[in-house]
């Protein structure tokens, strides 16, 4: 299952960073971050549950960019 969120991100590098973080958290097949169009599209692996591995990818982007948001 693959999802588009639109995300709120301060620079392209934190961007980048958060980008390789989450791809490695259970859960994840693919994650990529756009700067430019602040958005973020998420393929999960089957079988995964979105709202935990949602809270994941938030509690993990947050700690490279503690202004990280998901709209």
């Amino acid at each position: 299952m693959t999802k588009n969120f639109k995300i709120e991100v301060d620079c392209a590098n934190c961007a980048n960073l958060v980008e390789n973080a989450i791809q490695k958290l259970d859960g994840i097949d693919n994650a990529v971050i756009s700067f430019m169009t602040q958005k973020m599209k998420i393929t999960f692996a089957e079988g995964a549950n979105v709202e935990t591995v949602m809270d994941q990818v938030l509690k993990t982007a947050r700690k490279i960019e503690p202004d990280f948001a998901i709209l």
